[in-house]
């Protein structure tokens, strides 16, 4: 089986290949470029070299967030546009779970962590026992401190932190809780092989969905959008207290 996947969600950019279980090829790059520029050409360049047409992909996967909305779209948007011609299916991986299951690690908790601006974090928590990814959270946003109050009840076992957001809340919390480990630099950001992997998931569970049904998932408003509210609240507030 060969499965193609996407990241678009953050800065980086990346693609992958995973045929039959193994990565047969990924690419990288975090040069903060627009997207719409250089996916395309990534994963050209990716098929050409591994010897793949785009007809003989089985299940086209993409991180459908959280993130940045523009990017988000963008990944999903070329999703898209590669599976309606043929109705091949498509695997929706949460960016946080992307995360987890691109890690290297055995044992522990992941802490997805991507930085929502305001002291907020996109996070998840993921328990990994002999390499088997389990969900412990539902994706959420939530202030560092709430989530350094969290991880404070969970000190029996290793905490890695992975994701954007991960240095900020090594340094809110992180150097008071021995075991909350900081991620290396180059496990750090979401990868499309863990986006494949995380697919592998959703094709057992039999979660795939069509191209119809491919949705981007934002756990917030866009920033216009909630600054647009914030400015009516403000405004029926006055009115209010005008007629009053």
């Amino acid at each position: 089986m060969n499965i193609l996947a996407i990241d678009t969600s953050a800065a980086p950019v990346s693609a992958a290949l995973l045929r039959d279980g193994f990565l047969a090829g990924e690419f990288f790059l975090n040069i903060k470029t627009t997207h719409s520029q250089t996916l395309m050409p990534m994963l050209e360049s990716l098929l050409s070299m591994t010897d793949c047409r785009l007809q003989d992909v089985d299940v086209f996967a993409v991180n459908v967030g959280p993130g940045s909305f523009t990017g988000i779209r963008i990944g999903v948007a070329s999703v898209k546009g590669m599976t309606l011609p043929e109705g091949k299916p498509c695997a929706a991986v949460s960016t946080l779970a992307a995360m987890a299951y691109g890690l290297p690690y055995e044992h522990g908790v992941i802490c997805a962590v991507m930085d929502a601006r305001r002291s907020q974090v996109y996070n998840a928590l993921f328990d990994v026992q002999d390499g088997k990814v389990k969900r412990l959270t539902e994706d959420r946003a939530l202030s560092v401190e709430e989530l350094g109050e969290e991880l404070r009840n969970r000190k029996e076992t290793p905490v890695y932190l992975v994701g954007d957001g991960a240095d900020l809340c090594y340094r809110a919390f992180g150097e008071q809780l021995p075991n909350v480990v900081l991620t290396p630099a180059n496990l750090r950001y979401q990868h499309a092989y863990g986006t494949a992997k995380a697919a592998e998931q959703l094709i057992a569970d039999n979660g795939l969905c069509s191209s119809d049904e491919l949705m981007p998932v934002y756990l917030r408003l866009p920033q216009a959008e909630r600054e647009l509210n914030a400015r009516r609240q403000q405004e029926q507030t006055l009115s209010d207290t005008h007629q009053n």
